[in-house]
């Protein structure tokens, strides 16, 4: 069974959306998509990124060898399963892990020591498959993964032993191809190199996590397979992928650039696979698609008039009253789109039509979906720093504008830091610059939180509750992600998207760091190094932004911050 669609547009979005229809049956545009005419957005290099339109069908052909796969993982006795990647090769795994209750699987996407000291905590290294997951084998994070939990499991099993609980996806005459060989590895499993990791959920990064977490990868397919085929209609106005790109993309050029997602609590982690799908592929060039997810509900009139709203709920499920919460968007001229799964199972339909939702939006916004120009940016500082401190032995001084009597310092340029004591008035204070730079949200703007700390269920507490309170005052749009994550998702719409984000950057000191295995620098190291590489083109790139750095003790920290964005007078 197919997914449903529906949804409902105030009359100006509805007059451009019925004529992007007629412009798109016109000129066979969606023949065009699948015959991979690179015309269809920018002509530039579009056609070798389109190879996930055929990737359902490839990787059916492959589900017998998925299934074997599982068998033998199975036979081995493994009890856990720890995939270390990032962005594409990381967010479909968590999502499925999630949806499908599969507590045993684990993906880990931070360089935060806290982070990854918890999760080998929870783990029996002898009895866990480790999957490292990289297109190009040359991405950081999953190779100082990598190293760290070989070296850890060399140290109990043998290292002539150890690459037997690896499995490598990569593309191939990657550097991890010729890390997994040199190693040892129980399997390779390669991807498409014409395939962009946001883009690769229904290949080889995600089909590998679903068998090895026990899912039926030929039943998934088949029902993603539907998708394929309603997607292939050549009239816009019956293929369900670019109903949903045209909305997108007129919302967008008419102003309305916050995409509001609410989701069933059974799905609600799809979410996090949407922002990383729609800001990564449409924020450049100056314009951009600003995903919101799990953002709390405000009431319809509070909302302003650049937000589209989508609900994906689940046929038979609780949705604890959030499709009557988006009826009443509707009613009161919110643009609303409304989907349906038929069941859990048919996530992947969800996977197909939205990366073909995203790459009709991408046409009609005029820009190259597939490409991330803006995400290399931060990386390369990152790297100057880390080059720097296995140089030196140390990370460039810094020296904050501001520091509390309880040591939360603040950091921004020279000329943001002016901007923000010309908003501080008598006696200066941390709430006061906290005020000083929520007071630069404008109408139309957005806040995003971006937290370099352990992601855990107390501090996306804490987190959130910082996040509702500038929603509360201000009824902007808010995001939240956790570094270094989100660099690899919402990162690339923050640096390259429309200049109309608030961000405040937190960081912190560590309580516990470790090396990684063949380097100078600690995680700590790597940490700091990103957090401040991100910090740095956001100020090269002329964004409002804040750093707060805490101490060691984050969750003080954290609620400190929350007590004085909850605090009336902040916004006084």
């Amino acid at each position: 069974m197919l997914n449903s669609l529906s949804y409902s547009l105030p009359e100006k979005l509805e007059t451009a959306f019925r004529a992007a229809l007629g412009e798109w049956q016109k000129e066979e545009k969606i023949a065009r998509v699948w015959r991979k005419d690179a015309g269809v957005w920018s002509g530039t290099d579009e056609a070798k990124w389109l190879g996930w339109l055929d990737s359902v069908a490839a990787e059916a052909d492959k589900a017998g060898e998925y299934q074997a796969f599982a068998a033998d993982i199975t036979a081995a006795g493994f009890t856990d399963v720890l995939l270390m990647g990032m962005g594409g090769s990381s967010l479909c795994p968590e999502v499925l892990s999630i949806t499908f209750g599969k507590t045993n699987f684990h993906v880990l996407d931070s360089t935060v020591p806290a982070q990854i000291k918890t999760l080998e905590a929870r783990l029996d290294l002898e009895k866990t498959l480790f999957i490292v997951a990289s297109k190009s084998g040359s991405t950081l994070e999953p190779n100082t993964f990598k190293q760290y939990f070989f070296e850890r499991l060399a140290e109990k099993v043998g290292r002539e032993n150890a690459g037997r609980q690896f499995v490598a996806i990569t593309d191939p005459g990657s550097k991890m191809q010729k890390v997994a060989e040199a190693d040892g590895f129980r399997r390779i499993f390669f991807g498409n190199p014409e395939i962009g990791g946001r883009f690769s959920a229904l290949s080889p990064f995600g089909m590998t996590a679903a068998a090895a977490m026990g899912l039926d990868v030929g039943d998934f397919l088949d029902r993603a397979a539907e998708m394929v085929r309603a997607c292939r209609r050549e009239d816009p106005n019956v293929n369900p992928g670019a109903l949903l790109g045209l909305i997108l993309g007129v919302c967008q050029t008419n102003g309305v650039d916050k995409l509001t997602i609410f989701t069933a609590p059974e799905i609600y982690d799809l979410g996090a696979w949407l922002e990383q799908l729609i800001a990564e592929s449409t924020g450049k060039e100056g314009v951009s698609i600003i995903p919101v997810d799990r953002e709390p509900a405000l009431a319809a009139d509070n909302y302003g008039d650049d937000r589209i709203f989508v609900y994906l709920g689940l046929e038979g499920a609780d949705d604890e009253g959030l499709e009557e919460k988006i009826d009443v968007l509707a009613v009161n001229h919110h643009p609303v789109v409304k989907i349906r799964l038929a069941d859990k199972e048919n996530l992947g339909q969800e996977f197909f039509r939205w990366e073909f939702a995203t790459a009709v939006a991408g046409s009609v916004m005029r820009i190259n979906p597939f490409n991330q120009p803006d995400v290399e940016a931060a990386k390369i500082e990152a790297r100057k720093l880390t080059e720097e401190y296995e140089e030196k032995g140390e990370l460039p001084d810094e020296t904050p504008f501001y520091e509390s009597d309880e040591g939360i310092k603040l950091f921004t340029s020279d000329e943001y830091a002016a901007s923000l004591e010309r908003g501080v008035e008598g006696e200066k204070s941390l709430k006061k610059y906290l005020a000083a730079h929520l007071a630069h949200i404008q109408e139309d703007d957005y806040f995003a939180l971006l937290a370099y700390v352990e992601m855990n269920a107390e501090t996306e507490a804490l987190l959130q509750k910082i996040r509702a309170g500038v929603l509360e005052k201000t009824f902007a749009a808010t995001c939240l992600g956790f570094g270094p994550r989100f660099l690899h998702s919402t990162g690339q719409a923050y640096k390259g998207g429309a200049n109309n984000g608030v961000f405040l950057q937190i960081t912190s000191d560590d309580a516990e760091d470790f090396p990684v295995p063949g380097q100078k620098y600690t995680f700590g190291v790597v940490k700091a190094a990103q957090a401040r590489g991100d910090f740095q083109v956001l100020l090269d790139r002329e964004r409002r932004a804040l750093r707060v750095h805490l101490g060691a003790d984050v969750a003080a920290g954290l609620k400190r911050l929350a007590l004085l964005v909850g605090s009336k007078l902040l916004f006084d």
